[in-house]
């Protein structure tokens, strides 16, 4: 029962997280995951992979709540989503097979250094200068498919990348996290169907198993962080979220760490 108390905890802190300060669905889950999957005996070689497709499932449903919030407050620029969303759905179906042929070891490494950098953008308040246009079809989907592809070998909604990308390109932060909130959504589906693909014929998984995503941990999280994640997003407008973004930050340093130590002690 416990560990079904702890899936329950982390889909009520992701969520709220995610709303709050647009990104740390993905970047919390991977690493307590990881060390919760490790604790139930699942194969060392594949408990990543199991994290990685359990995040991006999960992050469905959060994203559609705060996508609804974000519009509600007409923040939400969907030409840009849509002119992005198909790069997005190619880069991230096609990089959930890339995950799968690498092992445990190199994916949690990746994941460890991409959050240092998101880690050091927060800490630094590091924020791009509006410097450029959003670019034509081509640009955005080609935009679409790194962001998508990145965001599939580290579970993301993509908001640490997305939100940079369209402040470089005028578009008003508000406008921008919004956006990403929704961009996080075909992210998260296309991710989620690549990983249960790509897991189907793999010996070993756990019961209850769709591909490499474990489905009682989707659906506690899921159902907890859909309440959440819309609070978070009515209170990053009346709590300090810059100092709050420093903590965070130390946090998925102290997490990240955490995951490596684990999987290097098997």
């Amino acid at each position: 029962m416990e560990i079904w108390w702890a899936f329950l905890l982390l889909g009520a802190v992701v969520g709220f997280v995610a709303g709050l300060l647009g990104v740390g669905g993905g970047a919390i889950m991977v690493p307590v995951l990881t060390t919760l999957f490790m604790s139930l005996n699942f194969l060392p070689e594949q408990v990543v992979h199991i994290a990685l497709a359990t995040s991006m499932a999960s992050i469905i449903l959060t994203s559609i709540a705060s996508t609804r919030t974000h519009q509600q407050h007409q923040a939400v620029l969907w030409p840009v989503v849509r002119l992005m969303s198909a790069g997005i759905v190619v880069g991230t179906f096609g990089a959930t097979f890339i995950a799968a042929r690498v092992s445990a070891l190199p994916l949690a490494i990746f994941f460890s250094v991409f959050m240092a950098y998101v880690a050091l953008q927060m800490l630094l308040n590091i924020k791009p200068k509006p410097s450029r246009h959003l670019p034509g079809a081509v640009g955005m989907t080609a935009t679409g498919i790194g962001i998508g592809s990145i965001s599939a070998l580290v579970a993301i909604g993509g908001g640490s990348l997305t939100v940079p990308f369209l402040t470089w390109c005028n578009v008003r932060v508000q406008q921008a996290i919004g956006t990403s909130a929704a961009i996080g959504l075909p992210i998260a589906l296309s991710g989620s169907i690549g990983y249960a693909v790509a897991g189907w014929d793999q010996v070993g998984l756990p019961p209850f198993s769709l591909g490499y995503i474990y489905l009682p941990a989707v659906l506690l999280i899921s159902a907890v962080s859909f309440f959440t994640a819309p609070l978070g997003a009515k209170l990053a407008h009346r709590l300090p979220v810059a100092t709050l973004k420093k903590i965070f930050a130390l946090l998925l340093i102290g997490l990240s760490a955490k995951m490596l130590h684990s999987i290097l002690s098997h």
